[in-house]
């Protein structure tokens, strides 16, 4: 078992997280996940991004620059509720996890 399954609601906090403070793009993310230790590639990132569109946590606008094309994603105000709710309950795990014995 190499982890994927746990990570991938992490790497979806993670996302939510950057979307709420500014608009992100496919590659950016990837980067800033990568600084963080997860490696995606661009065929696992963007199914995740249309999901969490087509769930209504995501909204997207394609913005052109000169001859590029680039798809941003913003946080939807159900994304922050989810968000936000998300963070009380990882605290609370956190808050199991690291206890003293």
């Amino acid at each position: 078992m190499d982890g994927r399954e746990f990570y991938s609601s992490l790497i979806r906090l993670h996302i939510l997280h950057h979307a709420v403070q500014e608009p992100i793009f496919g590659l950016g993310i990837i980067e800033e996940l990568a600084r963080h230790g997860y490696k995606l590639s661009a065929g696992t990132l963007y199914p995740m991004l249309h999901d969490m569109e087509s769930k209504g946590y995501l909204s997207s606008v394609e913005e052109r620059s000169g001859r590029q094309l680039r798809k941003y994603y913003r946080a939807t105000p159900q994304g922050k509720a989810m968000l936000d709710e998300a963070k009380e309950k990882v605290k609370e795990l956190f808050g199991e996890l690291f206890e003293e014995e």
